[in-house]
């Protein structure tokens, strides 16, 4: 995909929200809205309909660190399900490989698990995936490939300062065998509720 340059912080300041785009960082008082109270933001502004429907799908694509077409494509696969839309498109992008990842506290980010799933180090199903998109259904092990001692270091570093973070009832990590599992899909009540589905849905639906 082709990449986005503008700043990882400068995208959390224009919607005055915390993206957790720089992993760690984000958690800690060095995150650039703690240190800036007082800043005007994107997301104060009085915005039009189209404005807050933009905002809403700028925010998810953001924080699932997806371009615009590879956003589009999976509202598409949502939209043609028999579930509710916008609940079927945030089920979508939770089930990709580098979001698990993340939320299993294996990377610091969803930009490190990427970086970690396309050089080869991990393993679905003991099968070696290099695919972040890659969706993981219902029973599916994601571990680590034990050879590279300075990942399997660095991966034991990220859970550990993880630590603090609550993994999803719907995965399962263990720590010492450095293996995660999905033990099932996503329930409604446990997708990223700071995020507005319906102006989601209403901006691809003009």
């Amino acid at each position: 995909m082709a990449r986005e340059r503008e700043d990882k912080c400068k995208k959390c300041r224009r919607l005055n929200t915390k993206l957790f785009l720089k992993g760690e960082r984000c958690y800690s008082n060095k995150c650039s809205l703690e240190k800036r109270k007082s800043a005007t933001s994107f997301g104060e502004r009085r915005l039009s309909e189209y404005g807050q429907q933009l905002r809403e799908k700028q925010k998810a694509r953001w924080i699932y660190g997806l371009s615009e077409t590879q956003f589009k494509r999976y509202f598409q696969m949502a939209e043609r399900s028999k579930n509710i839309t916008g609940e079927e498109l945030l089920r979508l992008l939770e089930r990709r490989l580098d979001n698990v990842v993340y939320k299993l506290g294996m990377s610091s980010s969803r930009d490190q698990a990427r970086q970690l799933i396309v050089h080869g180090h991990l393993m679905v199903n003991g099968q070696k995936v290099n695919i972040p998109s890659y969706l993981l259904k219902e029973g599916d092990v994601i571990e680590v490939k034990k050879k590279n001692k300075k990942v399997l270091s660095m991966i034991k570093e990220n859970l550990q300062a993880s630590e603090k973070r609550v993994i999803p009832e719907w995965l399962e990590m263990d720590r010492t065998s450095l293996k995660g599992r999905v033990k099932r899909l996503p329930r409604q009540e446990e997708l990223n509720q700071e995020l507005n589905l319906p102006l989601i849905v209403e901006y691809y639906s003009r």
